[in-house]
């Protein structure tokens, strides 16, 4: 399947519309006129790589577009300055911070893809099936646009399809109740649904839309509206517009879990996709390794259903490689010590963690096999066996997942030109912890979307493929909304959900958990647990824990670290909050971003967000 926005790097050369002042005008001021450009098939084309220009960089991690990473629990970026997520960990935002403001930038994106829509018609170069199947892309992509806004602010102000020249006065708008935003959304994927083809088989075109794709985001979406934020959540009953509507539903409504599992089964109900499954490796234990490091490596794989094409992997991987231990190596991209937590148990299935003390230290499930204190002698990292080392007891026996994804220190770089190099992390370690400079400060390298064939020694940094939607997320989407349906089907959860384990090698979680059987609340939990692991750093943990609404009993901490300051190898796996500065703070009202004071300044009617 090539489904990646491969075209964008080809396509986007020439932008023929400026970034407007406001972002429901079109500024067409020393420009090409709309008949100029739409005139040409080659102008047409370069307009709509335009609109889906406007797709976030979700890779890019370290700016706002791919933000959802550093804010959420399961990273601890390095950096402890300089860095835009730091005041959202802390609490410290509000209305005139700029950081992850992403309403204007989406809202020029949904302008131009009207203006798409409302003029690719004129083209005459471009046979009617063409112009109609980029109209449909066009239709998704502002589709799309309102649903990142919808899922970052809450209902918004729904422009339609009304024309980009039909003026709005800004003075006059507020926001939409969130059904009509839903409806809307859902209108406009399903039209694009009737439109576009199954599949792209021109290589020059690799990453365009798919009824696949769209039917992904449909089934994301209506997962969040069945999940408590969108679904009748307490702290937005009563809020409304200017016209007294309410914003937010001011119940829960249970069916919607029923939209939301027919959504994800009619994506799997395909049959165009499968999980990736690697082809070469004889050991099973490697093999379910190199099968979940595959979805990112094995650029045009099965499990894709939409992603984004990037030439530029140094700006990635070179916050994913140990300083000192490399020639070029930032260090900053690291999970946090929760996540590497999370990680199953191979032997027996069993999540180890259970929670945690007052003071940082872990509950372990004994049943688990779990170690948290010790080292075991000459260990051979299961993937990388370049040589023996002193290995933590936490570092033994986990999840295949836990191999692909942590550079825990002891074990060494993952490439070994020109020679193995072992990397540590604590003060004189080969990558030495210091107060100032890159450093390592949680204890771990986040590794998984790093090639470990790429010599960037050699100055080859690799390409890099994001998957905006895979298979893994819609089986555990559908696995999540059967066990919260009214009309629950425990057998159905468990199928999906046990797919992915096994991919890792894991056994199924009612093997692993017995007691699991007929325990709406259990199941629950260990889906979430299963999805922390699967999708980290995909973007989804942040949206996740605010979706549930559990981001204020899991987003109020300090940041535990291993003790990286410790001066000996041993001293450094002991637990601390002393390393990282600061703890993280989640409040009530950060539940969704406050709209911005440029826009209460525009907008001066529109309705603010709770506590804000």
């Amino acid at each position: 399947m090539k489904k990646y926005l491969y075209f964008l790097s080809c396509l986007l050369l020439s932008v023929f519309f400026s970034a407007c002042s406001k972002y429901l005008d079109v500024d067409l001021e020393n420009q090409m006129t709309l008949d100029e450009v739409f005139n040409k098939r080659k102008t047409t084309e370069q307009y709509l790589a335009q609109v889906y220009g406007y797709l976030p960089l979700e890779h890019d991690m370290f700016y706002s577009e791919g933000g959802n990473v550093p804010l959420s629990d399961e990273a601890l970026f390095s950096w402890v300055s300089w860095v835009p997520w730091l005041n959202f960990a802390n609490g410290t935002w509000g209305v005139t911070t700029t950081d992850y403001a992403t309403w204007e930038h989406n809202y020029k994106g949904i302008n131009q893809a009207t203006v798409f829509i409302n003029n690719v018609d004129k083209n005459v170069e471009l046979s009617e099936s063409v112009k109609s199947t980029m109209k449909a892309e066009a239709r998704f992509l502002r589709a799309y646009f309102y649903y990142l806004l919808l899922r970052r602010y809450g209902p918004v102000f729904v422009w339609g399809d009304r024309a980009a020249d039909d003026k709005i006065d800004p003075k006059t708008v507020d926001r939409m109740p969130l059904q009509a935003n839903v409806d809307f959304i859902l209108s406009e994927f399903d039209k694009a649904t009737a439109v576009l083809p199954l599949e792209i088989t021109d290589q020059a075109w690799y990453g365009r839309i798919t009824k696949g794709a769209v039917m992904a985001a449909k089934a994301e979406l209506l997962l969040y509206m069945a999940r408590p934020l969108f679904n009748g959540a307490k702290l937005y009953v009563g809020l409304k517009n200017k016209d007294s509507e309410f914003l937010f539903p001011q119940i829960a409504d249970a069916n919607k879990w029923e939209l939301a599992a027919k959504a994800a089964k009619d994506v799997i109900d395909l049959n165009l996709y499968s999980l990736y499954v690697d082809t070469k490796e004889k050991d099973p234990f490697r093999h379910a390794i190199k099968s979940y490091m595959g979805i990112y490596f094995d650029k045009w794989n099965s499990e894709v259903i939409w992603g984004r094409w990037s030439d530029d992997g140094f700006n990635y991987n070179v916050r994913t490689a140990p300083p000192k231990v490399v020639t070029i190596g930032y260090g900053g991209y690291a999970p946090s010590l929760k996540l590497v937590d999370a990680y199953p148990m191979a032997s027996s299935g069993r999540y180890p963690v259970i929670g945690y003390g007052a003071n940082g230290q872990p509950v372990i499930d004994e049943k688990s096999g779990y170690k948290e204190a010790g080292f075991t002698d000459n260990y051979v990292h299961p993937l990388d066996n370049f040589a023996a080392f002193k290995a933590h007891n936490s570092c033994v026996g986990r999840d295949a997942r836990f191999y692909a994804s942590i550079l825990a220190s002891g074990m060494y770089w993952t490439n070994p030109k020109p020679q193995p190099r072992q990397v540590t992390f604590f003060e004189g370690g080969t990558s030495s912890y210091t107060k100032t400079g890159d450093c390592v400060k949680s204890g771990y390298l986040w590794r998984r979307m790093s090639d470990p064939t790429n010599d960037i020694e050699a100055g080859n940094w690799g390409q890099f493929a994001w998957p905006y939607y895979r298979l893994a997320e819609i089986y555990l989407n559908y696995a999540e909304a059967c066990n919260e349906k009214p009309n629950r089907n425990e057998a159905e959860a468990l199928k999906y959900v046990n797919l992915v384990r096994q991919r890792s090698g894991l056994n199924n979680l009612e093997v692993a958990y017995p007691e699991v059987l007929g325990d709406k609340e259990m199941l629950r939990t260990l889906l979430r647990k299963e999805r922390m692991v699967e999708l980290a750093f995909e973007g989804h943990r942040y949206l996740d824990l605010r979706t549930w609404m559990t981001a204020e009993q899991e987003m109020n901490e300090p940041y535990y670290t291993r003790n990286v300051a410790a001066t000996n190898y041993e001293s450094s796996w002991e637990r601390t909050k002393d390393v990282f500065p600061g703890k993280r703070s989640f409040q009530p009202k950060h539940y969704f971003f406050p709209i911005q004071q440029k826009q209460l300044s525009e907008m001066i009617h529109i309705t603010q967000n709770y506590g804000w």
